[in-house]
């Protein structure tokens, strides 16, 4: 795990936090689609990503998703941070994207860590700014974009994280995470086909400009 941190945090953290985040932190490997953290949930860690891609939802009293914004590697949760320094439960869902692989550390060392390091303050003070703006975006979107941009720039967020053009997705998925209902994606999908934007294949779906 050392030798992990190192390789993707060498240009971030200095040699003894990289060390004592090796000595204190949890190991984990999660696949597609798993449950790294609910709403309601009591915060004890906070995720460090060394692979892969995380999706940070929100819920409403109905119990209908939001996507907020996805975490990559080098990332960590500004919610998170939030919930960790308040003391407070989880007020977001957190799933891998896709299979990734992540270090979970302990709150305490959080707050011990800001008081003595100059990098990780920096850190997350750098990553609450990233969220903010990444949650103000989400916003402008939903205010601003109709439905078929919102469905247009999630397929190409998601194929970016992917790093493939080929989103295995279903439409009630995607329905899910955009609040929206099955019957209406499915339309506009049809629709960016026809404009050229995308192509669709039986259970995937085909998005060639997502860079």
């Amino acid at each position: 795990m050392l030798e992990l941190l190192k390789e993707r945090y060498q240009y971030v953290f200095e040699a003894k936090l990289i060390e004592e985040i090796a000595a204190v932190g949890t190991y984990r490997k999660v696949k597609e689609d798993t449950t790294i953290m609910d709403i309601g949930d009591t915060i004890e860690y906070m995720p460090l990503l060394l692979s892969g891609s995380i999706k940070i939802m929100r819920e409403d009293e109905d119990g209908s998703e939001l996507l907020l914004y996805y975490l990559e590697v080098g990332d960590t949760c500004a919610m998170t941070l939030n919930c960790c320094l308040r003391k407070t439960k989880s007020q977001i869902r957190a799933v891998a994207e896709i299979y990734t692989e992540l270090i979970m550390v302990p709150v305490h060392k959080m707050v011990d860590w800001i008081i003595q390091y100059e990098t990780w303050r920096v850190f997350v003070f750098e990553s609450y700014n990233t969220r903010l703006n990444e949650m103000l975006e989400a916003i402008d979107n939903l205010a601003f974009n109709n439905m078929e941009e919102r469905l247009y720039k999630y397929l190409t967020d998601k194929a970016f994280i992917a790093k493939s053009s080929n989103l295995i997705v279903t439409h009630f998925q995607i329905a899910s995470e955009l609040n929206s209902s099955r019957v209406v994606i499915s339309r506009l999908l049809k629709k960016l086909e026809n404009d050229g934007k995308i192509k669709l294949h039986r259970n995937l779906i085909e998005v060639p400009n997502y860079y």
